[in-house]
């Protein structure tokens, strides 16, 4: 059988709101997600052995194979599919690692969809949805690689007709940890970030629909925010740099940090303005991953 392909889309957090901290430790979170025009490449050649190897710009980044989320997701289906098949992966890392664009989640999520067509199974299995979530928080968003509005700890997924937004994408290359990010935010166990009637309100915010101008959605996202920014800047004070970069650009709408960071977004009025952004923090900036294109 021939190898099979699949790309892991970085996820970039629009809006991230963190409604509160559960008695279990986890947080519940509400967040946009939408899903770049850059991703990662996983390889997948059927075989009688479950094994990795990674290539490409980052694969250093990626630390030890055995630790691999891709392995994990695998090895977390055979647990629940019987005489499951599997083979060697191949991964191209391209993306940043730690990143808060959820590089790892999408790999994982690219090689439960690859064990999936392997194996004939729908991607709406009970078992591979089960095992996206207790792979990571954010594989079951990037499962479907689609616009959502996501709740609770990454399971609950509401689609989003959200269209092309012209977009650039800079990291600073500086790792950054989500537990030491969640750690700086200082929520206890139980313990509410917002009051009840926001959070009501959060979780029924009506978002624009499909057909909506692109305006119309920058305008609404511009309400929301993303709650670990500050905590995340703290520890990595270049994420502010990043930001006031971006900010300075001409074109730009829209300016945030994904996820946990440090990666940070600009969404802009016009492909030319992201485009001419990237070139130029490119230039001004050679350490950095930039990358200019889409989010959809």
């Amino acid at each position: 059988m021939p190898a099979l392909v699949e790309e892991g889309r970085a996820k970039v957090n629009l809006t991230l709101r963190v409604v509160g901290r559960r008695v279990d430790g986890y947080h519940d979170l509400e967040s946009v997600v939408a899903f770049a025009d850059c991703a990662d490449r996983l390889t997948l050649e059927p075989g009688d052995t479950l094994s990795l190897s990674m290539t490409g710009p980052l694969a250093e980044a990626c630390g030890e194979t055995s630790d691999n989320l891709v392995l994990k997701a695998a090895r977390l289906l055979g647990e629940q599919v019987a005489d499951l098949r599997v083979g060697h992966f191949t991964l191209e890392k391209v993306l940043p690692v730690a990143a808060g664009i959820g590089g790892g989640s999408a790999d994982a999520a690219a090689a439960l969809r690859l064990l999936a067509r392997l194996n004939e199974l729908s991607l709406d299995d009970d078992r591979i949805r089960d095992v996206a979530l207790k792979t990571g928080a954010d594989v079951p968003v990037c499962l479907a690689s689609h616009a959502c509005d996501m709740t609770g700890v990454g399971e609950n997924l509401l689609p989003l007709a959200l269209p092309q937004l012209p977009c650039v994408l800079v990291n600073p290359r500086v790792p950054v940890a989500t537990k030491n990010v969640f750690k700086a935010l200082g929520l206890r166990n139980g313990e509410l970030l917002t009051g009840v009637v926001d959070v009501m309100m959060r979780s029924s915010a009506a978002w624009p629909e499909e057909g909506d101008a692109v305006a119309d959605w920058i305008d609404a996202l511009a309400g929301g925010t993303n709650d670990l920014e500050a905590p995340a800047a703290r520890i990595e004070p270049v994420i502010s740099d990043v930001l006031s970069a971006l900010r300075n650009a001409k074109g730009v709408r829209l300016v945030r940090m994904s996820g946990s960071g440090a990666t940070c977004f600009a969404i802009f009025a016009t492909d030319a303005d992201a485009q001419a952004a990237g070139e130029k923090l490119r230039s001004a900036q050679p350490g950095w991953w930039v990358h200019a294109g889409t989010l959809s």
